[in-house]
């Protein structure tokens, strides 16, 4: 590494820090103005309101842009070195267009490195306590109010409720079937279940296990209160919004198997999440290195023409990101072709731009 290098990416890194905190401060700013009126409500004390939630909104957001803030702060610093002619003058030194480039993969393959650290095993600790301040802050307390509840808790295994109460986490009218080849082979039901902290089971309460045979069928009733293991937990029915963030990486990946294992609906989300966080540091040196190829010229509409290029390419990756991700949400897309589609479309952009910069 020579003097050039370190000084390119000294410029990288401290113009992607500076512009990553001023969009971070703004932000801030305007979700406290947001939701003033609801610290005030339900009043959260100002410590808890700075350490437990904006302590951890800033990092949330800070990774959550930084993919953008690389690309435009890297189209920011190049665009004004070539309009200062450093780009050719380097270029005119003998030191070819690809390894300019090298500087620039350098940083942010240090900025990807830290944000797959981030996103993978510290952002979740920290959403997890900047969502449990909003479900007690900022939302309105939260009720499962689902009614003839119905979910797979095992491949051929389905549970009924026709209520539950998360309060006292218990359910009513409880139901589990076993079906095999569209045949009802076993029922159970109970007139309540209910969640012991204890055992970490459920308890049902005044039940019935009906056994259906071939030449005659087996009932068992059970009028004392019976531990059992269901693929159920308390969690399933509490507040899930956003509750994808607050997992590490291999907690997501337990909890998309226990959703497999259940045959169940609403995979997609957690499929997304853990795709994104392998897919978003390939998009930080991706959008960097095509930051550089879109402002390594000398523009003649100058450094504003080129930052106005940045943002109308950094609008296009968000709605191309937010579309492939709508469409994957509904089903109609596989997860990890929506997360690395706009990688992809970007990564060929920006090979075609390549060929066109003057060397």
């Amino acid at each position: 590494m020579n003097i050039l290098d370190k000084y390119l990416i000294k410029r990288f890194l401290t113009t992607y820090v500076f512009a990553v905190l001023v969009i971070v401060l703004v932000i801030m700013v305007i979700d406290f103005v947001e939701k003033n009126d609801n610290f005030l409500q339900h009043k959260a004390p100002l410590r808890t309101v700075l350490l437990q939630y904006y302590a951890n909104l800033a990092p949330y957001w800070a990774n959550y842009i930084s993919p953008l803030m690389i690309f435009i702060s890297t189209v920011f610093f190049t665009a004004q070195m070539a309009s200062h002619t450093e780009i050719v003058a380097i270029l005119s030194s003998g030191i070819s267009f690809p390894r300019l480039m090298f500087p620039y993969f350098l940083g942010a393959s240090v900025v990807a490195v830290f944000s797959f650290i981030m996103v993978g095993w510290i952002l979740p600790r920290a959403n997890t306590e900047r969502l449990a301040f909003e479900n007690l802050y900022v939302n309105d307390k939260f009720f499962f109010s689902t009614r003839d509840f119905h979910i797979a808790v095992a491949p051929n295994t389905y549970a009924y409720m026709s209520s539950y109460n998360n309060q006292v986490k218990t359910g009513y009218d409880f139901t589990l079937e076993k079906i095999v080849d569209n045949k009802l082979i076993e029922k159970l039901s109970a007139k309540r279940i209910e969640w012991n902290d204890s055992t970490k089971k459920w308890r049902i309460h005044e039940y019935k296990i009906r056994t259906f045979g071939v030449m005659k069928d087996k009932m068992v009733y059970g009028t004392s209160p019976k531990d059992t293991t269901v693929n159920l937990s308390p969690k399933d029915f509490e507040n899930a919004h956003q509750i994808q963030e607050s997992y590490t990486i291999p907690q997501l990946r337990e909890q998309i198997a226990l959703i497999q294992s259940r045959g169940a609906e609403g995979i997609e989300s957690f499929q997304i999440e853990l795709y994104q966080r392998f897919a978003t540091p390939f998009a930080v040196i991706i959008l960097s290195l095509m930051g550089l190829i879109v402002s390594a010229r000398k523009a003649r509409g100058g450094v504003g023409f080129q930052i106005a290029v940045g943002f109308v390419l950094a609008f296009f990756y968000i709605l191309f990101y937010i579309m492939s991700k709508g469409i994957a949400e509904s089903g109609n897309m596989p997860p990890i072709l929506a997360v690395w589609l706009p990688n992809i479309v970007f990564a060929c952009i920006g090979t075609f731009m390549y060929f066109t910069v003057p060397r």
